[in-house]
């Protein structure tokens, strides 16, 4: 009897934790195709923006990125090249911080500040004080990369996924997803190739 007990016990807290595991796994945020949710973050600059602060723009480049992460370092002066490129077409790059300093003091808001005057960033660096928002979205890494277009129904996800694909050497890129991704919004086109894999660190909670 103990022993039929024990295994009813192993079992419900089996199904119990693959339930639990299964609700986080299955939540993805915003796919392609979805309306996303304005939001409202304090900058590097202690200014709060939020993309309906960008009455001209056609749509945005959002990525979630940090200091700390080698992949995200190593995509700094993509994301920067990115912004003048495309902000004076009208996608501007909004950056987001979603690590939790505390897990991360490298990720701190002073040294996000200090990173950013370093390199020049041209873009917001926003803080997401309390990781609301990138849960939203379903990123997972630094940096994952979102392109949103503004229509008549609200901001629309478009593409998600990976800048390019070289995460390391921007020497070696052949194939430039986010960049054909917005060119093709420019010109009115389907965005071809939607989703691609996010590679980096993963966020720190």
């Amino acid at each position: 009897m103990r022993k039929i007990l024990k295994l009813i016990s192993v079992f419900a807290v089996v199904i119990f934790a693959s339930a639990f595991t299964n609700s986080i796994t299955n939540y993805q945020g915003y796919d392609v195709g979805d309306v996303i949710e304005d939001f409202k973050l304090k900058n590097i600059d202690g200014s709060m923006v939020s993309l309906s602060d960008y009455k001209d723009a056609k749509g945005f480049i959002i990525t979630f990125t940090c200091n700390t992460c080698p992949y995200a370092i190593a995509y700094e002066d993509r994301i920067i090249v990115l912004d003048k490129k495309y902000a004076p077409k009208g996608y501007p790059v909004i950056a987001i911080n979603p690590n939790n300093p505390n897990a991360k003091p490298g990720d701190s808001y002073e040294e996000m500040q200090q990173r950013a005057k370093e390199k020049g960033f041209t873009f917001p660096y926003l803080v997401d004080e309390g990781q609301k928002i990138y849960p939203k979205f379903g990123a997972t890494k630094t940096p994952h990369n979102y392109v949103v277009e503004k229509t008549p129904k609200g901001m629309v996800v478009k593409y998600i996924g990976a800048i390019d694909d070289s995460s390391r050497n921007p020497d070696a890129v052949s194939k430039t997803y986010l960049e054909d991704a917005v060119d093709a919004l420019l010109v009115g086109k389907e965005v071809e190739l939607k989703k691609t894999k996010a590679i980096g660190c993963s966020i720190k909670v």
